[in-house]
Parts: C-alpha cells; sequence; structure tokens
C-alpha cells in the first residue's frame, strides 16, 4: 500500500461512492474543525435551552463593554441569536448610561478602553455592584495583570479571562454564571 493513499480527497470519496452507489456523495468534516464545531453546537444548544420559551420580554440583558467594535459586533450576534438582548458601549460613559437605564444579568466588559488606555473598565465593575449588585461581571481583556485581576475580583468581577477567546468559551462562562448563584456577596 502506498502512503499516499491515505490522503483520500472528498472528491475521490464522492467518485468512488457514485461508482458503488448511484447519486450518492460522501460528506466529511475536516477533522480540526470538528472539535470546535460540537463544542460550539453544544454550547449554542444549551443557550437555547436555558431560554427556550421566553418572550423577548423575560430574555436576560446582556452588555457589551468594549472600545474594539469588531468585538461588540461579533458578541451581540453570537448572544442574541442565543436568547439574549444585547445592548453594546464603546467607552465608559455610554456604559454608564446603559447601566443608569437598564439592569443587565450580565456584562462582559474590556478593562482598557479610549486613548488613554488605562484600566478604568474598574470603574464600571465599581459602578455596576454599587448600582445592581445581582449583576454579574465578566472581565475580557489582553491588558490583565495578576495584580488587576485581583483588583477587579475584589471590586466584585466573577470572571476574567485574557483575549482572544473563542466565543463558545465566553458562553460557557457566561452561562454558568447565570445558573449559579453568587457565593459572596459583592463589596459595599
Amino acid at each position: 500500500m502506498c502512503g499516499t493513499e491515505f490522503f483520500t480527497t472528498t472528491a475521490q470519496l464522492n467518485k468512488r461512492a457514485a461508482i458503488d452507489n448511484p447519486g450518492s456523495e460522501v460528506q466529511t468534516e475536516r477533522p480540526s474543525h470538528r472539535g470546535a464545531l460540537q463544542t460550539l453546537k453544544r454550547v449554542s444548544g444549551r443557550l437555547r435551552k436555558l431560554f427556550h420559551g421566553h418572550d423577548p420580554g423575560s430574555a436576560p440583558h446582556l452588555l457589551v463593554v468594549d472600545d474594539e467594535e469588531s468585538i461588540c459586533f461579533s458578541m451581540k450576534e453570537y448572544f442574541s441569536h442565543n436568547g439574549f438582548i444585547v445592548d453594546t458601549a464603546g467607552d465608559v460613559e455610554e456604559a454608564e448610561r446603559l447601566i443608569a437605564q437598564q439592569t443587565y444579568k450580565v456584562i462582559i466588559q474590556d478593562l482598557r478602553m479610549g486613548p488613554v488606555r488605562d484600566h478604568e473598565g474598574l470603574q464600571i465593575v465599581r459602578l455596576v455592584h454599587a448600582r445592581s449588585p445581582e449583576t454579574r461581571i465578566v472581565i475580557l481583556t489582553a491588558y490583565g495583570s495578576s495584580e488587576i485581576e485581583d483588583e477587579a475580583r475584589l471590586l466584585g468581577a466573577d470572571a476574567f479571562l485574557r483575549k482572544p477567546q473563542p466565543l463558545s468559551q465566553v458562553a460557557q462562562v457566561v452561562r454558568g454564571l447565570i445558573e449559579s448563584p453568587r457565593r459572596t456577596p459583592p463589596p459595599a
């Protein structure tokens, strides 16, 4: 047997299938994507089940705060398709306005935003727990350090994730936070 026989293409499989069984085609997936696709489907399915049957008025509200428009867009698309009502904010001021108008089940936020790029996202953590202590907060940042992570958790952040992070993993964290009660009350 020649070593190249192991690298059969989809076209070759379809040709063989057509000879053996006219009118049929072989459907194959690239093995490297199979696991990720199954995980994404499983997480999406769990989110749908979690919120299935809820009318739009009772769907959980989610706020995404990030100065990167592409992140806000992709998260809004993903979570909207999975039963959330999603708002986005590109800066702290916009986030503060939205938080004053709406109670959110979960907030996913960056720490460093705007031209100064300091850790002004911690300001949102403080604000949220002063106004709505039951809101769960996920920090999603590329600029975190262990000191900043500790400070965010002391202020009441529930999860700290590093960018880049697959949407399916962010969704798993969000789902876990929604399904589990807060263990300790946030700081006063």
